[in-house]
């Protein structure tokens, strides 16, 4: 991943006791930057995940991206992003990257190759 675009100054570990104080609904798919096994840094005192990621930021190429429930190409599409649009990239896996644009959302999976260099 490039480092020319990455802001990790910008979210932290929480300080102090981090836990849930009773239950959270499930948010939609396409929503919050949150799944089972990992979620934003920024969800972490307020959604259970198996670990936590600090974004890195990636900048959207030319052709935009389209930002899909999921890995699968007939996947719904959750949101469209346009080129030069700043993405906080949680995790990559192979040829698609899961990323949102703030912890408020929307996120999804993107094509890797839908974002600049």
């Amino acid at each position: 991943m490039s480092s020319a675009a990455s802001d990790a100054s910008r979210y932290s570990v929480p300080g102090g006791d981090i836990g849930l104080k009773g239950p959270v609904a499930k948010p939609a798919p396409g929503t919050l930057p949150l799944r089972g096994d990992l979620a934003h840094i920024a969800l972490a005192g307020t959604h259970l995940a198996a670990h936590y990621v600090i974004p890195e930021n990636r900048v959207v190429g030319p052709s935009g991206a389209s930002v899909m429930e999921n890995t699968r190409d007939d996947s719904p599409v959750v949101a469209r992003f346009e080129a030069g649009t700043i993405v906080e990239v949680l995790d990559v896996a192979g040829k698609w990257i899961w990323g949102c644009l703030g912890p408020e959302g929307p996120s999804g999976y993107m094509k890797a190759d839908h974002l600049a260099d």
